[in-house]
């Protein structure tokens, strides 16, 4: 009876897909249209920049802490159910998933409570002060923001391609046609 899948149960793999989908594509237009488009418009010699800078990333941070969370969340669930889903099944997709889910959820966290209040409070010291003598370790913590983001779209790719890989299975297909039937 619990390996029958009911109505009233959530099926977890086409919500981490499209969470995973969503977070992918809102990280792409953050970090190829809009912080380009500030570098170009010449945002960063405004004396408003750290706040505004401040302003948009806590946003972003805590929408990508509710995404890690979710896709988490939905990763475990998946894991709970191993009839059902082929990336239970096979231990080792099962356990990728799980390591794309806690690298996400880890490398958010250091973004949201390390290196985006590290970043933004080096910001506000220099809108006063000479801004070369804080520039390398400025460039450093640039350098530590694209390693995370890159890390993240690679676990997010990853994630949705496992999850894509079962939505195509066809005893997944075949699952949801007896459903419909």
């Amino acid at each position: 009876m619990l390996s029958q899948q009911t109505p009233s149960r959530v099926t977890w793999t086409p919500w981490v897909l499209a969470i995973a989908g969503f977070w992918f594509s809102s990280n792409l237009v953050l970090d190829l249209l809009v912080m380009p488009v500030m570098y170009i418009s010449g945002m960063g010699a405004e004396t408003d920049f750290a706040a505004a800078s401040y302003s948009l990333f806590w946003s972003f941070n805590r929408l990508e802490l509710l995404c890690a969370a979710a896709l988490l969340t939905g990763v475990l669930a998946l894991r709970q159910r191993p009839s059902e889903f082929e990336i239970s099944e096979s231990g080792s997709r099962c356990r990728w998933a799980l390591i794309f889910g806690l690298l996400l959820l880890s490398a958010t966290l250091i973004d949201t409570y390390w290196l985006t209040p590290e970043m933004s409070a080096m910001a506000f010291s220099l809108e006063g002060s000479a801004r070369s003598a804080l520039a390398p370790v400025m460039a450093g913590m640039h350098s530590c923001y694209w390693l995370l983001e890159v890390g993240k779209l690679v676990s997010l790719g990853s994630m949705a391609w496992l999850c894509l890989k079962d939505l195509r299975s066809p005893r997944t297909a075949y699952a949801s046609a007896r459903l419909s039937g």
